[in-house]
């Protein structure tokens, strides 16, 4: 019978219901998707990247898992709320307590149970699709790779199954709290109002103030760091949240109120009625406004973060490396190779090679004089310069040993030139003398030739410098390891970067669909109490097109707000990467139109709802 009743529930809040199910799938999915990214043994093992990438995806389950719980705390809350008249009639009928509690216990987990079912599977098809296109991204052959993996569908079920049923219990125990008489009147509740007259003005000020404290913290991080120590990213964390909510609890209901007051604005169409409602309801929806602000700046930050590192990589790449390419002798099949690749800078050093030195000509030098960098410190970082003065000639660098400790000690921009130019690998037990072309004729030795060159632009060419790559291998049979090249450096880092900005982006995806669905819940759970107010304009002659006019118009405002509001958190926000980031504004429009996308959409569903209830059909006069 309660089991019946359950059922009856659920289908008499469908609606409702379906909300709260779509954020529950949407988690749920990614949750499993990052758990078979991060637990495949045999997918792990294949590739050193993957390992890196692992742990990205743990770490991205753990802040799903935080951002999943108050979700689903704070959606069961509201599905309470919608249902407490009809749980205070079961009593008035008879209905003991302890069988209306376990009534909202089972509806709990049956969602649960339903959403893990529905979740579980579109995680499998997640995972199936996105990892090819990962692997696809990083290049690799995912061997061993299972997207229906076991062990990551226990850990899923178990975590979220502990949640639905903690989540019921605690549900359970708001119901038991509430008396029958208040389960009954829950719709004749009014709103209260926390802060009034001259506390909003203290409460703003504060508001300010916080806000300010975190900004200030996030903009400056890089000397607060040096100062205050790591503390500072938790201080900035804690005074943003904090000033968020105060401001909403404070500033928005005087915004309102203004808004209201202007007569030229407010008296044109329906907007005083607009205005009266957000007036109406603005204080009920404070809370939920700065949550959502605080979830708009996790979720497009979180999108920002991945698509910034994703962008780092080459910018960091081109910073620690300045030559796209450095062959020794280069080969018939790889001169091919480079014929085949547009270069701004390239040059041909030739060199002999004796028991004790490797011999570079002054000549060839001058000519094509190799690059550095400009200077130290992040404001020279990937910018280069060519050596000015002439080459050193008769001066050492490289291996230094008691046969050539009397040497001339060649200059350090010379030093760093050469450490590029001859690579570790290639004849790593000789030092590197300059000498010039007389010189050069009369040393008996074998004779080389070093190619280097700086491409155009270095991602056009990603094939080629892997084809290089393995040439060297094969050409080099001491090196054992991976080429400290420019194409292994950034494949490494392209690598964990994919990650990352996968990551990120389902990330930014969950929590925007999360929040707005909070936002969506919070205004449909109201929207009962509005139908008298429409439904009186309507018998007094309003036009249905003027009421839905004032339903959009109503909502955008209540969207917008949180929305300016989280988009200024995350432009601010992104400065906390600016010891990781090279650029970490780079492409943010991106992540911000995804945003705006997800929250248009949300948006006009909210608003074709909240009519279908308020207007919920056309009178047969119009």
């Amino acid at each position: 019978m309660l089991f019946k009743l359950s059922m009856s529930g659920l289908k008499s809040k469908l609606r409702d219901y379906i909300v709260l199910l779509v954020g529950l799938v949407m988690s749920i999915s990614i949750f499993y998707m990052f758990q078979t990214l991060a637990l495949n043994k045999a997918f792990i093992k294949s590739n050193s990247v993957i390992q890196l990438i692992g742990f990205v995806f743990q770490v991205g389950s753990f802040l799903l898992a935080i951002i999943t719980f108050f979700y689903i705390l704070y959606a069961n809350s509201f599905l309470l709320s919608l249902r407490q008249k009809e749980f205070g009639m079961y009593m008035m009928l008879g209905a003991k307590k302890h069988k209306v509690t376990l009534l909202m216990f089972i509806e709990t987990i049956v969602l649960g149970a339903a959403s893990l079912a529905i979740g579980i599977a579109v995680g499998v098809g997640l995972a199936e699709g996105i990892v090819q296109l990962l692997m696809k991204q990083i290049e690799f052959a995912g061997e061993g790779y299972k997207a229906f993996y076991l062990p990551s569908m226990t850990v899923t079920c178990i975590f979220f199954f502990a949640l639905f049923v903690l989540s019921a219990i605690m549900n359970s125990i708001k119901l038991s709290r509430i008396s029958v008489l208040q389960l009954v009147h829950a719709d004749a509740q009014t709103e209260r109002v926390s802060v009034k007259g001259k506390m909003t003005g203290v409460v703003a000020f504060f508001a300010v103030i916080l806000l300010g404290i975190g900004y200030a913290s996030m903009i400056y991080m890089e000397q607060l760091r040096e100062i205050v120590g790591k503390e500072i990213i938790i201080i900035a964390a804690i005074s943003t949240t904090l000033g968020t909510y105060m401001l909403f609890g404070s500033l928005l209901p005087f915004i309102i109120k203004k808004l209201r007051s202007n007569k030229k604005y407010s008296e044109q169409g329906l907007n005083v009625f607009t205005f009266a409602q957000l007036n109406f309801r603005i204080n009920s929806l404070t809370r939920i406004l700065g949550t959502v602000a605080m979830l708009v700046a996790l979720g497009a930050g979180a999108i920002s973060g991945g698509m910034a590192f994703k962008n780092n990589v080459i910018k960091e790449v081109d910073g620690l490396e300045i030559y796209d390419s450095v062959v020794h002798n280069p080969t018939a099949e790889e001169k091919k190779i480079l014929d085949g690749i547009s270069f701004n800078n390239k040059a041909e050093y030739r060199y002999k090679v004796d028991d004790k030195y490797v011999y570079y000509v002054k000549e060839d030098l001058e000519k094509q004089k190799p690059l550095i960098q400009e200077g130290l410190g992040k404001e020279n970082f990937g910018k280069y310069k060519e050596i000015l003065g002439e080459a050193p000639v008769g001066t050492v660098a490289g291996v230094r040993s008691e046969k050539n400790q009397n040497e001339k000690e060649m200059p350090e921009e010379w030093d760093e030139a050469f450490r590029t130019i001859q690579p570790y690998y290639i004849y790593k037990d000789h030092a590197i003398k300059i000498v010039d072309k007389k010189m050069y004729d009369g040393i008996n030795g074998k004779e080389g030739i070093a190619f280097i060159g700086k491409a155009d632009d270095f991602l056009t060419y990603t094939k080629e410098w892997k084809k290089l790559d393995e040439l060297q291998l094969e050409k080099y049979k001491n090196v054992t390891a991976r080429m400290n090249s420019k194409y292994q450096s950034y494949y490494m880092s392209y690598g964990v970067a994919s990650g990352t900005v996968f990551m990120g982006f389902f990330l930014g995806i969950a929590f925007l669909a999360m929040m707005a669905s909070c936002l969506m819940f919070k205004i449909l759970s109201g929207a009962s109490k509005d139908i008298t107010r429409y439904q009186m304009l309507r018998k007094i002659g309003v036009r249905r097109e003027l009421l839905t006019k004032s339903i959009y118009k109503e909502l955008f405002l209540v969207f917008l707000f949180p929305a300016i509001v989280g988009i200024a958190h995350v432009l601010v926000g992104m400065n906390i990467f600016g010891f990781i980031l090279l650029d970490r504004y780079f492409r943010i429009w991106v992540p911000i139109v995804i945003f705006v996308v997800i929250y248009a959409i949300y948006y006009f569903i909210t608003v074709q709802l909240y009519k279908t209830i308020i207007l919920p059909h056309r009178e047969t006069n119009e």
